[in-house]
């Protein structure tokens, strides 16, 4: 991973407009093995999806990609130059909180394309929870990039959609771009109004006292966690667990399951 954007310049931003593009920052190899891993994620995905009654509103969207195909985990591998700035918005420790993905094409709709945000409680200047998302083709007006409205970070109410509309701009660049946001910037998917699909993945940060959308450690293995390189198995929540018995609450502190250094 390649990332030229100054920590000062990109602390400016994050502060006055609420979002900031790190372009091209990805391999291209590892954007196209990603690309062919979301279409098989979006298999399997789907298949519970509709399983489980959930397929409506979900419509190629992809969640909890980890594990699922061995791309999305070499991406998270692969984006330790990313650390500093995430744990420059946190003001220290952060982990995944989620990976979920999205397939834009057109004609297809989903509950990403409504303007929301992705933090429930609006948490003013204390950061809980960041975005992140992967441009896996390159983002256009056309093809549906994601609005936003900068500055919305800085108040709760929600912006009805002629004021969104008519303030948001749209996250555009290469394939291989990061685009990172302060989770109460309000946004939206665009419309692909193009013949090409529209790919990303949306990696999530959080600071590590917040319970994760999914236990990755678990679900990985706590074992296999050994195998795994530092910033890795920071992110991934092996230094932020929650005990489950008293044996793995009496522990010294490099074997605890909730690591000293995570606030």
């Amino acid at each position: 991973m390649r990332i030229s954007t100054d920590l000062a310049d990109y602390a400016q931003q994050m502060r006055e407009r609420g979002w900031v593009i790190f372009e091209a920052a990805v391999e291209p190899a590892l954007v196209a093995r990603m690309r062919d891993d979301l279409a098989a994620a979006w298999d399997i995905c789907r298949a519970h999806q509709e399983r489980n009654g959930v397929a409506t509103d979900a419509d190629r969207t992809v969640h909890h990609l980890i594990g699922q195909r061995p791309s999305f985990l070499e991406y998270v591998d692969a984006s330790e130059p990313l650390t500093p700035y995430l744990e420059h918005y946190f003001e220290g420790r952060c982990i995944l909180n989620s990976f979920g993905g999205a397939i834009n094409t057109r004609g297809h709709t989903s509950y990403a394309q409504r303007i929301h945000r992705d933090i429930r409680s609006f948490s003013g200047d204390m950061p809980l929870l960041l975005n992140t998302l992967v441009m896996l083709d390159d983002f256009t007006a056309d093809n549906g990039a994601t609005y936003m409205l900068s500055g919305s970070h800085k108040r709760a109410e929600k912006p009805d959609e002629a004021a969104f509309y008519a303030g948001a701009e749209q996250a555009v660049g290469p394939a291989g771009s990061i685009l990172l946001f302060n989770s109460n910037v309000w946004h939206a998917g665009g419309a692909n109004r193009t013949d090409s699909v529209r790919r990303s993945v949306t990696p999530m940060y959080c600071r590590p006292f917040i319970k994760q959308q999914f236990d990755y450690p678990r679900a990985l293995g706590y074992a296999e966690g050994e195998a795994f390189s530092p910033n890795t198995r920071q992110m991934l929540g092996y230094n932020a667990r929650v005990p489950a018995s008293l044996d793995e609450w009496y522990q010294p502190p490099e074997r605890r399951m909730y690591r000293g250094d995570q606030g």
